[in-house]
Parts: structure tokens; sequence; C-alpha cells
């Protein structure tokens, strides 16, 4: 019972993912599936759902194949549990999804240590959430350092790199995927 895989899929996104992915407008796919520009926007929008005859039209324009569009489908659901996995702490580093899917949000959780060299740089915005432990952040030129409970935000485009100080560190990263135009071009003070 609510189990992700049970939820029907929404190929609307998978559809606008991949057009946007060749760089096609809606008038290209229509042209070349011969469906309307109106209907192909209902899809993307989930407004539609297309018969497995448009679907593979849909397909054949974007050069792929509805099996394909299927396997990138989002479930329809509102609602994912994602459980841990119930094993004990390992002293490795590790980290893991919180968030199932291809959504308009992503958070991971990273246990232990990472290379504390790596720097990270994402186009959209990100929460930075230290569940237990503690972090040195370095970002635009200063070091933060965090405890549990702490959280720090950054904007999109701001180079930083962080490590854990502690044992047993447990930090959630939370951010607006790379996919979405969630942040326009911010001007550099």
């Amino acid at each position: 019972m609510g189990d992700h895989k049970e939820q029907p899929l929404r190929v609307g996104a998978a559809v606008r993912r991949r057009r946007r992915s060749l760089e096609l407008t809606l008038a290209v796919v229509a042209e070349r599936s011969g469906l309307s520009v109106p209907f192909l926007s209902q899809i993307e929008n989930e407004r539609a759902r297309p018969s497995r005859s448009s679907l593979e039209k849909v397909a054949d324009a974007l050069r792929t194949t509805a099996v394909e569009l299927l396997a990138a489908a989002d479930p329809a659901c509102s609602v994912d549990v994602v459980r841990a996995d119930g094993a004990e702490p390992t002293p490795a580093p590790q980290a893991r999804s919180l968030v199932r899917g291809h959504h308009q949000m992503h958070a991971s959780e990273f246990t232990g240590d990472h290379d504390a060299g790596r720097e990270f740089q994402y186009r959209n915005d990100q929460l930075m959430y230290v569940a237990d432990g503690a972090v040195e952040i370095e970002a635009e030129g200063r070091a933060y350092r965090l405890g549990r409970g702490d959280t720090l935000y950054l904007t999109g485009g701001v180079r930083h790199r962080w490590r854990a100080t502690v044992a047993d560190t447990r930090v959630v990263v939370v951010a607006v995927a790379e996919h979405i135009e969630a942040v326009r071009d911010r001007p550099r003070r």
C-alpha cells in the first residue's frame, strides 16, 4: 500500500524533458508528429493522456520510443515514502537520495565525510541542514561552521565545498533540481 511503483505514470514531464533536451519547440514536434500544438501542450502539462498511437507519434518526433518515454515518466503520486534501509551506520561515507524520481526538488543525505577538496556549484538554490555532527563550509571566500540543527542557504551559482568536522556527521541537502529554470542569472556583487 502506498508503494511508489503502484501509481500511474505521468508521461508529460518525460515528453517535455526530451523535447527540451533536443531544443525543439512544440511547433516542431507538432509538425513532425502530425498532432496539434495545443494537444502536445496538454500532454506536457498532464491535462491530456495520449493514446498509445499518439504517444508513438510523439516518440517518433522526439527520436525515441514510446517505451523510453514511459520509462522516463514520473509516477503520478503526490506522496512517496523513502524509508531508511535499517542498516547499522557504517564508518564509511555514504550518500542516499531522499526523493525518488525526476522531480522539481532534489534531496540527499550525506553521512560521514567525503572529498573535502571537491568544489560544488549548482545552478539553483540549495539548503544544507546538519542533522548530526558538525561541518565546515567554505563559500564565497568565507568559512562557516555549522553544528547539529544549523542550516546554510546558498543561492544558485555559489561555489562551495564542505567537510565533516565530527565523526558520524549527517548532512541533508535540499535543492531545486538542475533541470528546473528556477533562477535567473543574478548579477555578481
